[in-house]
């Protein structure tokens, strides 16, 4: 493991219009299962090979939070969303660069950029293979949805010793009968529980922010207090 570079950033906040931010990111090069679980359950998440998490001074908005996999019951409604995707085939694998990776991708976005007005860029390889591919070791996958020989879904994960951390999921806006984004975090949850994982780290919680705010149905889950540098002990409530 070796640890490149060390920074923080202040931007626009990527959550709540009427705020700024301030980002701590670590670079590290061939970064350990062990080590990214360690930063995983302090707050941070993984694109690629950078390692990042929100230390906005007099700000709480943004809370890491993690389902608790032993004590979740399925509700009849998503009963039935599984039950609607039955046809639906799921492969897991290494995470993998192709042009329909790269167009799905860029369709999604398009999509959320009309839905719920986010940015907007065109997507490259270099960004896509850095965010997404690099950096994955032995513990990044990516779960591949199709219907029959399309693919219509990719769902980026690390599998860590007591659970998986939920990266990125995108999807094909045509599919949208199927609830793929709910489908996504319901197949973690049954993965989770055959492979006796205890949690699904999910990132941030925003309360104010349509796109992060769907995290708080699944219940029940816990949120991380503060910001634990990587020496500290961390306290999930």
């Amino acid at each position: 493991m070796n640890l490149l570079k060390e920074f923080s950033l202040n931007d626009k906040c990527s959550y709540l219009d009427d705020k700024e931010q301030t980002t701590h990111y670590k670079v590290i090069d061939n970064c350990s299962s062990q080590y990214t679980q360690e930063l995983i359950e302090r707050g941070y998440r993984r694109f690629g090979k950078m390692y990042f998490r929100p230390v906005c001074e007099g700000c709480q908005e943004c809370q890491s939070i993690k389902i608790d996999i032993n004590n979740y019951t399925f509700s009849k409604s998503e009963k039935r969303v599984l039950k609607k995707a039955k046809n639906i085939k799921t492969y897991i694998q290494s995470p993998t660069l192709t042009q329909i990776h790269l167009t799905l991708f860029d369709k999604y976005h398009k999509h959320m950029q009309e839905k719920k007005s986010w940015d907007y860029q065109d997507v490259t390889s270099d960004h896509y293979y850095n965010s997404f591919v690099s950096g994955h070791q032995d513990y990044g996958y990516e779960v591949l949805y199709y219907d029959e020989e399309k693919l219509i879904a990719v769902d980026l994960i690390d599998i860590l010793e007591d659970g998986i951390s939920s990266i990125y999921f995108y999807y094909d806006p045509d599919y949208s009968k199927y609830s793929l984004g709910k489908l996504s975090m319901l197949l973690q949850i049954k993965f989770a529980l055959q492979a006796k994982k205890d949690w699904i780290y999910l990132g941030y919680y925003v309360e104010e922010c349509s796109s992060l705010n769907y995290k708080a149905d699944y219940k029940p889950y816990l949120t991380l207090d503060g910001r634990p540098s990587i020496d500290a002990r961390y306290i999930w409530n």
